[in-house]
């Protein structure tokens, strides 16, 4: 296994800030990782089909989005900047439940996540692990006061990167390069 720190994903910067994330992509098909970094200690609420549960967020923490399938990378940045800026509960699917046949992507957060692609998407209260392609299952992320630290078998299957709110948004000419691959 490797590892590798990938840059200060946005801990400890304002909410007014350009927001840097970790794009994990696959090599093999369109399927994607989005991860941003907490800037402050929250709350953060799960709702179950029975009660609701809270988890602690700290500064340096993660959320991330996971598109299985690909997607518009605007809509997991948006996803993620619902819960990171805005402390938006996410919802948790009961098991069998039809509607997670229809999720695009999925949102996890906290200070260690790992993609599985053996789990069925929006069913689990449990933020350590993320729905994802096959390819990108064999990473796993930890919250660092350095970055987001990336451990992986091989880069084989997938490439990773900082890209910024700006450029994901269209507010600088870098844009171009992610809209052609990520959105429609």
């Amino acid at each position: 296994m490797q590892n590798e720190s990938c840059g200060n994903s946005g801990a400890g910067e304002d909410e007014s800030d350009d927001a840097a994330y970790l794009l994990i992509s696959s090599k093999i098909s369109k399927a994607f990782i989005l991860i941003g970094q907490v800037n402050r200690r929250f709350p953060l609420c799960i709702e179950l089909q029975e009660r609701e549960v809270c988890q602690t967020l700290l500064e340096g923490d993660m959320v991330a989005v996971s598109a299985p399938e690909g997607g518009e990378l605007r809509h997991a940045a948006m996803l993620l900047e619902l819960v990171r800026r805005y402390r938006q509960p996410l919802l948790v699917l009961p098991k069998g439940h039809e509607g997670s046949k229809r999720l695009s992507m999925v949102v996890s957060a906290g200070g260690e996540i790992i993609p599985k692609c053996t789990i069925i998407r929006g069913t689990h209260p449990e933020q350590n692990v993320i729905c994802s392609a096959e390819e990108l299952s064999a990473l796993s992320f930890h919250a660092s006061t350095d970055g987001v630290k990336l451990t992986y078998p091989s880069k084989e299957n997938f490439t990773a990167e900082i890209i910024r709110y700006s450029e994901i948004f269209g507010l600088t000419e870098h844009n171009n390069r992610y809209r052609d691959r990520y959105n429609d």
